[in-house]
């Protein structure tokens, strides 16, 4: 496989985030970066847009943001382009969110949270597998899960 980075998106790489799509089955399960960038900059002292890029090209998106509140971090809105699923791409992805928040970019905290929903088989057997594991939390049809980082 080859490399997956996090890039911040910017004036270069923006509008590939907008051109992302899912298979049609799976749009209910993300937000389509649009949004997710305008949640981004309304939440720009805490969080981080990402796009996930192979070889310099935007394969997918996420964010990171921490919750000041909870003093936690979340991962929101990853997604990987329907043409580049099955190459492992997700994982390589949250593996290098993780990285990031080990370096506490905003706050103090170990805690990673995130919401999946039950439906999405794909997305829950990835994050059992990076050793997430449910909260008892819901967010409306989606499950929280959460991991300690090391």
């Amino acid at each position: 496989m080859d490399c997956i980075t996090l890039q911040n998106v910017d004036e270069s790489n923006f509008l590939a985030c907008f051109s992302l799509e899912l298979d049609a089955q799976q749009e209910k399960f993300v937000s389509h970066p649009i949004r997710s960038l305008a949640q981004a900059y309304v939440y720009r002292g805490q969080c981080t847009p990402f796009a996930v890029c192979r070889a310099g090209e935007v394969v997918g998106y996420l964010m990171v943001i921490y919750d000041y509140d909870e003093e936690a971090y979340f991962i929101w809105h990853l997604m990987i382009d329907a043409r580049h699923q099955g190459r492992g791409y997700g994982r390589a992805a949250m593996e290098a969110a993780l990285a990031y928040i080990r370096s506490k970019p905003f706050g103090d905290s170990s805690i990673v949270r995130l919401t999946v929903s039950p439906e999405n088989s794909v997305a829950c057997h990835l994050y059992q597998t990076l050793h997430f594991s449910a909260t008892g939390r819901a967010d409306e049809d989606e499950i929280g899960l959460e991991r300690v980082l090391d």
